[in-house]
């Protein structure tokens, strides 16, 4: 396999992420808040089982940002979604103008990540393009996925996370942000994902759900934990700066030999899932959701994770992170 140049200085360019790299601590800084954006929203709309988040508009999700970095929050996980689907070719405007209203908003003031896959792209919900025989059509959907991934990084994300689970999407990703002079902006690779029964609540609201079959046949088997590890070292080994693990709570035995095989910080994905367990538990009386979100994550750090993706993130100041 092709080897790529390693740049540490990569994960060094602003305070925000040098404290969410910090490996001494564990505070509000190593939490990374999802945020949502629909083009045919106007008024924000609750996610149905996730308590206080909400898919938005490009305003409405500049007030809650804004709202969030009141509490501690400096980085987003941004999921976009368009009213437009196909699936042949792709219009990144909304896109474009979603990341671009952000950053002038916030500045520096954030670090955005911006979630690169085409389920929220394609009219069949699926994270790849298919030929006429209807199998994963590689070649073309890495370099569509390459595409998407630049165009974030001119519209001024700072942060690029490929979700789609493709083999060599990361390598392809990372050669064509070095030959457009973006070799510096990091790519942090949802290394290790499962095909999981956790991710319902998020498919609602990023409008991703598959319109046919399943995605078994290039998300990751929760019965396979060496093929788990593998992922990983391959995205390691195509350039990614961070890694992830995905779901978080039925991952964090993979964490630290994840780590140790790769030399790479690796975060872990608290799913839509995984938290609306806890949400819809507590409106039943069963538990107390602070408390409960308190344990997971301490066990998440516990286990290795470097950074934490949860939908509580905006939550983690005012319980002593």
């Amino acid at each position: 396999m092709e080897r790529v140049e390693k740049k540490l200085h990569r994960l060094k360019s602003n305070q925000i992420l040098r404290d969410l790299c910090s490996e001494t601590n564990f505070s509000v800084s190593h939490f990374v808040q999802p945020v949502f954006v629909n083009e045919s929203i106007i008024n924000n709309e609750e996610i149905l089982g996730l308590k206080d988040n909400f898919v938005m508009s490009i305003e409405g999700s500049i007030k809650q940002i804004d709202s969030d970095i009141a509490r501690g929050v400096r980085n987003f996980l941004l999921f976009i979604s368009p009213e437009k689907k196909s699936s042949k070719s792709f219009n990144l405007g909304f896109h474009q103008k979603v990341i671009s209203s952000i950053k002038e908003e916030f500045k520096d003031d954030i670090n955005l990540w911006t979630d690169v896959c085409l389920c929220s792209l394609t009219d069949h919900g699926h994270c790849c393009l298919f030929d006429k025989n209807q199998s994963i059509d590689l070649d073309n959907t890495l370099k569509e996925i390459s595409n998407i991934a630049l165009s974030y990084a001119e519209a001024g994300s700072d942060i690029i996370a490929p979700s789609d689970m493709m083999d060599g999407r990361t390598l392809s990703i990372r050669k064509t942000l070095d030959d457009k002079k973006f070799s510096m902006k990091p790519i942090v690779s949802y290394s290790t994902k499962f095909s999981s029964n956790f991710y319902g609540p998020f498919r609602e609201a990023a409008s991703s759900a598959p319109s046919f079959g399943d995605r078994k046949q290039y998300q990751l088997d929760y019965r396979s934990k060496s093929e788990a590890i593998r992922a990983s070292i391959r995205c390691a080994e195509e350039g990614a700066d961070m890694l992830m693990v995905k779901p978080g709570l039925t991952s964090i035995d993979l964490i630290n030999e994840i780590k140790e095989k790769t030399n790479l910080m690796v975060g872990s994905y608290q799913v839509s899932g995984e938290y609306a367990g806890l949400c819809l538990s507590e409106e039943k009386g069963l538990l107390n959701l602070n408390e409960s979100l308190k344990e997971t994550w301490h066990v998440m750090r516990r286990a290795g994770a470097q950074y934490i993706i949860t939908y509580g993130a905006r939550l983690a100041k005012e319980m002593g992170f």
